[in-house]
């Protein structure tokens, strides 16, 4: 492999052997370079050149262990529908700011329709969601109201796919 073949996707741009990277680093984190490098036909050196310039230039985030909710008694979830009194900026910042001081909101995102956030809460029970909601959520700046949706089931979560297609 040549230096230019190494460098082809330097230009911002990712070529099929970035997304075989990506779509193997994606399923396995842990996966060596050596095994990376067998996974996406390169030799050790350049297919190393290309994971760190993967990180780098901010395609990889970083890495974590995906821990059981199960086994830590974490599976109840719920996703509460989050209206604001107040949408101005400052009243978004304010809220931005104190929701992701609350341990237990997994995400949270600004939605356009009827509400303007949705959390996803992960809890032990029902009685925790409650106080979780009652004493954290509801009295979030700028909160005029809440509804709940209580997860029954766990169809699909992320990480139980990858998203990049290397095909």
């Amino acid at each position: 492999m040549d230096a230019m073949a190494v460098e082809k996707g330097a230009s911002g741009a990712l070529d099929q052997f970035d997304l075989k990277i990506l779509e193997a680093v994606e399923a396995d984190g842990r996966i060596s370079i050596t095994d990376l490098a067998v996974h996406v036909g390169l030799s050790k050196t350049p297919c190393q050149i290309r994971f760190k310039r993967l990180i780098r230039d901010g395609y990889i985030q970083g890495f974590k262990a995906i821990l059981n909710p199960a086994k830590l008694e974490l599976d109840h979830v719920a996703f509460a529908e989050v209206k604001l009194t107040n949408t101005h900026e400052d009243a978004l910042r304010d809220f931005n700011a104190a929701v992701r001081k609350i341990r237990e909101v997994e995400e949270c995102h600004m939605i356009a329709g009827r509400f303007d956030y949705l959390l996803k809460v992960r809890t032990r029970d029902i009685r925790r969601y409650r106080r979780v909601l009652g004493e954290l959520i509801s009295t979030l700046p700028n909160v005029a109201s809440t509804s709940t949706n209580v997860v029954m089931e766990v169809v699909k979560e992320t990480g139980d796919e990858g998203r990049v297609d290397a095909s």
